[in-house]
């Protein structure tokens, strides 16, 4: 039976005839500092027992439009975008698998942000706080929270 977040707890959110969504998180920048590259790591491999998930390095924000997707869904991640709870994101990515979308692209701009031009181009806008946050910041969180979003679909106990 759903709760109120429209999530089965026990089950979890397994359709019987999901296709398989790739995730793609495209960012600006390298992440020099080792032990951020391995918390990113450690969400990534956790995220990737459920889903493919991939992240896509570039240099600056032209390599960064060479690289936006010119199909599947886009998500440009900015402080000005759509505030989401864990639960409300977790239910986007259930209705991704369910509905058949093929990929979902994240998109984590440099020390500047996104470009305008590309922002106008992604198909949601999503801010994962309020508050501003370092590009390296900002991926951690995402992949952590895609990790979390996975667990709650699948009735894993990770989500209290």
């Amino acid at each position: 039976m759903p709760s109120r977040d429209g999530l089965r707890r026990r089950s979890g959110l397994r359709p019987t005839r999901s296709l398989v969504v790739k995730i793609l998180v495209l960012a600006v920048g390298k992440l020099r500092d080792k032990q951020f590259a391995a918390l990113c790591d450690d969400y990534l491999s956790r995220a990737r027992r459920h889903l493919p998930v991939d992240v896509v390095e570039v240099e600056d924000d032209a390599a960064l439009a060479r690289k936006w997707p010119t199909q599947g869904e886009t998500v440009a991640l900015e402080i000005t975008g759509e505030s989401w709870t864990t639960e409300r994101f977790a239910r986007h990515l259930a209705e991704r698998m369910l509905r058949g979308g093929r990929a979902i692209t994240f998109a984590i701009g440099g020390a500047d942000g996104l470009p305008a031009a590309l922002v106008a181009r992604a198909n949601l806008r999503l801010s994962l706080s309020a508050m501003t946050l370092p590009h390296r910041m900002a991926r951690l969180v995402l992949l952590e929270q895609i990790y979390r979003a996975l667990a709650i679909i699948r009735g894993e106990p990770y989500h209290h």
